[in-house]
């Protein structure tokens, strides 16, 4: 399944960049987020690997985030893993004016085991949650 979410975020491009790469920022924007690990590789740079720790209602969740590209303030790219579920994922940036940037997320998730069918029948909860979180980001960077 692949998709595409975008938002206007009132701020300047190194100022969004900055803040959408900074792991420490991520329990702003993201509910759930619970904790970044690195396990390879240096942080930040294409290649390394850490896990991500989330609590969704009464779930644990764990998942892997390796960057593939890290050419910020361009792009970045990573790919998510955890039980089920793959999500290659490339962000970009674009300055549309001194004070407002274009964030653009491509999407591709595949699914393995039970979690095909749940990709198979709600594939637009995965878009909204995705656009959620693209919203959340906006506003958290808005006040700072």
């Amino acid at each position: 399944m692949k998709y595409i979410n975008e938002v206007i975020i009132n701020q300047p491009i190194d100022k969004v960049t900055q803040l959408f790469s900074d792991p420490d920022n991520m329990k702003e924007w993201q509910p759930g987020f619970i904790s970044m690990q690195l396990l390879s590789g240096e942080e930040g740079k294409p290649g390394a690997k850490s896990k991500l720790h989330y609590k969704m209602g009464k779930r644990d969740i764990e998942m892997i985030e390796t960057i593939e590209v890290n050419n910020l303030p361009e792009n970045f790219t990573a790919t998510f893993e955890t039980k089920g579920v793959y999500n290659h994922q490339k962000s970009t940036f674009e300055q549309l004016a001194e004070d407002k940037t274009r964030y653009v997320a491509y999407n591709e998730f595949r699914f393995g085991g039970m979690m095909k069918l749940f990709g198979w029948l709600m594939p637009g909860a995965f878009k909204k949650q995705s656009q959620q979180y693209m919203d959340m980001f906006k506003e958290f960077a808005e006040k700072q």
